[in-house]
């Protein structure tokens, strides 16, 4: 015989982005009681103390006045696959608890399961940075990219953001094409030579996420049929894709059919890179789906917090490259 959840009883699922954090209140039922949102929580930029902040914010604020004590927290945020930034994380989580059981994992694997459930599939996140993270039938897991702005996160918001600036002042210095973000990047920053752009970065010191809002002028130039925008695009697509591919690979799911989940805000920001990127991913895997998330990367979140308080949640494992 089985029974029904006990509805008194909550999960919370957190989706820790380097530009947002949503939290979802959730009854064991699965019912969303609250949502809330506050700030990016990601380490290398916030800091302990900012993502300690951002996420005690919207865990209160989504119990409220409510005279609930959650169950099991789930929180997805970059970069727990590393031992150091896992310690952090954890400490974190242990302070703000509420002494509930409390899973922390990588926020690629939220998005994954948000959009594809607990079966196989391939995630492509791009928002300020980008990742690609897999999990096969066997329950084993890989990823390629989430090394941050410095060292990777090709493809991503930050990439085509800092690509369209350097497209910019190659134009300024006569090294590179004219392109139409010339004009709309000037007008972004509110200044009226490219040089005036070396002030505006350097020296207000932009953050990842400012530059990766500069994407959408992308799309706006590749709208206007812009030869230097399409490029742009195109090439995160491929690096993208190429990110996808080595997780494919490594996985053995390339003669597979499971779902690829695009996930993120620059699939938003830039359309055109859903379309250029779901063609490439045809070839990576012929037999697979492309599907943008429609839902909060936080509600896979709230399903491994639910898996949690059901018996366990089954988190993959890597695989050894």
């Amino acid at each position: 015989m089985t029974h029904a959840p006990d509805a008194s009883r909550h999960v919370i699922g957190i989706d820790a982005g380097g530009t947002k954090t949503v939290c979802q209140l959730a009854d064991a039922t699965g019912r969303i009681v609250a949502e809330t949102e506050g700030g990016g929580a990601n380490l290398q930029s916030a800091g302990e103390l900012g993502v300690e902040k951002v996420l005690h914010a919207v865990m209160d604020e989504a119990i409220g006045s409510r005279e609930i004590v959650p169950s099991v927290i789930c929180l997805g945020i970059a970069g727990v696959d590393r031992a150091d930034d896992a310690a952090v994380v954890e400490a974190i989580m242990r302070r703000i608890g509420y002494k509930a059981r409390v899973v922390v994992t990588n926020d690629a694997l939220v998005a994954l399961v948000a959009g594809a459930g607990d079966g196989p599939g391939i995630v492509v996140v791009a928002g300020t940075g980008s990742i690609a993270y897999g999990r096969n039938a066997a329950n084993r897991a890989a990823r390629a990219g989430g090394w941050g702005y410095v060292l990777g996160d090709e493809g991503s918001g930050y990439w085509i953001g800092r690509h369209a600036l350097r497209a910019v002042v190659r134009q300024a210095d006569d090294r590179g094409r004219a392109t139409a973000l010339t004009p709309l990047i000037l007008r972004h920053f509110a200044v009226a030579r490219a040089q005036d752009l070396v002030h505006q970065v350097y020296y207000r010191g932009l953050r990842p996420s400012e530059i990766a809002a500069i994407a959408t002028y992308v799309q706006q130039a590749h709208e206007g049929g812009d030869e230097v925008a399409n490029e742009i695009i195109d090439s995160a697509a491929r690096e993208l894709a190429a990110a996808a591919a080595s997780v494919a690979k490594r996985l053995g799911m390339n003669g597979d059919t499971f779902p690829f989940v695009l996930s993120g805000g620059i699939f938003r920001a830039v359309p055109w890179l859903v379309e250029v990127l779901t063609a490439r991913l045809h070839d990576v895997a012929p037999h697979a789906t492309v599907s943008t998330l429609r839902k909060q990367p936080a509600w896979g979140s709230v399903q491994i917090a639910l898996a949690e308080l059901a018996g366990g949640a089954n988190l993959p494992v890597y695989v050894h490259s």
